[in-house]
Order: structure tokens, then sequence, then C-alpha cells
């Protein structure tokens, strides 16, 4: 059995290697430091975007995080436990992320508090009104419920929109309390 090694290609190869250190390295020699605040604003924006690809993110979960250098906290609540793996997952392999302390809390599991999701979802999102935020691949208006008791999280372009939502998820049978942390911003900067 005969073989054939390309010269060209393996040549190549060993070139590229011999001389990839030293491209590297006066590379990162001739370019300007990269603010403090740059890297953290970029941190940000990936841990963000990480988290809002996550499969099973809906509009029943409440993910927070805090960048603190290169330590991110991961605070909120989710209905399923896989969900709070993958979050702390996902962010681990962000480049330049060193630890994640992951706070965020599982909801019980309880039949009637998916009866009541369902129910507040409906009421929210069925009001003409407040449709419009629930057009995204994730909607604005999060609705968490836990044994009975619901807060509403988010973002709403108006005062009238943030209480005409707390008024719909307190008509719903069931629902012990409304904790409304729906926070009014501009139009244009809508997450």
């Amino acid at each position: 059995m005969r073989c054939i090694y390309s010269v060209t290609g393996s040549w190549a190869l060993a070139l590229a290697l011999l001389f990839a250190p030293l491209t590297i390295s006066a590379g990162s020699q001739d370019a300007p430091p990269r603010s403090e605040k740059k890297m953290h604003d970029n941190l940000v924006k990936e841990v963000r975007h990480h988290l809002l690809l996550l499969p099973y993110y809906s509009v029943f979960d409440n993910l927070l995080y805090k960048v603190d250098g290169d330590k991110v906290t991961l605070m909120g609540q989710v209905v399923r436990p896989t969900l709070k793996s993958d979050a702390e997952n996902a962010v681990k392999e962000i480049e330049g992320v060193s630890a994640v302390d992951n706070q965020i809390q599982v909801l019980p599991t309880s039949p009637m508090d998916d009866q009541l999701r369902r129910a507040v979802y409906r009421a929210i999102y069925g009001d003409p009104a407040l449709s419009r935020y629930g057009m995204s691949a994730l909607p604005s208006i999060h609705i968490i419920v836990n044994n009975g008791h619901v807060t509403l999280e988010g973002v709403v372009d108006s005062e009238a929109d943030k209480n005409l939502a707390n008024i719909r998820a307190n008509g719903v049978p069931n629902v012990f309390s409304v904790t409304n942390n729906l926070v009014v911003g501009s139009g244009d900067s809508k997450k």
C-alpha cells in the first residue's frame, strides 16, 4: 500500500503553526488595550443573549442577572428545574466569565398554579390593548405564579398598560394576590 502526501499542504501547515504564535503576539502588542467599560458591556450583552436563547425560557419564567467583573449572579424564578441548570451552563461557557452564582428559585410544582398561569396569560394577552406585548417570541410581560400569588415582571410602554395588566391579573378567579413589578419604559428602548 502506497500513501501519497501533499507537500504543499503539510509545508503550509508547518509554516502556519510555526508563525502563528509570532503573528498573535505581534498583533496583541499593536492593539490598543480594551477599556474595562466596553468589556463589561460586551459581557452583559453576551449573558443576556445566551439567556434569551435558552430553549425552555418562557413567559412563565423570570431570569435576572448581575455582572460583577468576571462573576455573574443569576436570579429569578423558573417553572422547570432544567432551566435553572441550563442557564448556569450557558453562562459558564461565555468567554470572560470565571464564576457563576446560581440563585434562581425553582417554583413548586402545582396543578393549581399551572391553571392560574394559563388563566392569567389569557386575561392579559387576550385584552386588545395588551395583546401587542405577546407578539414577540418572548413576550415582554412575564407571569410568575407561586402558590396562588401572581407577580408581573417586564416592561410596558405606559402607566396605563401597567395598570391594565394589574387589573386583568386581579380579575382572574383563585388568585390570592398580584404584585405588579412592571416597569414603564420608553417606546424606542423596548427589550
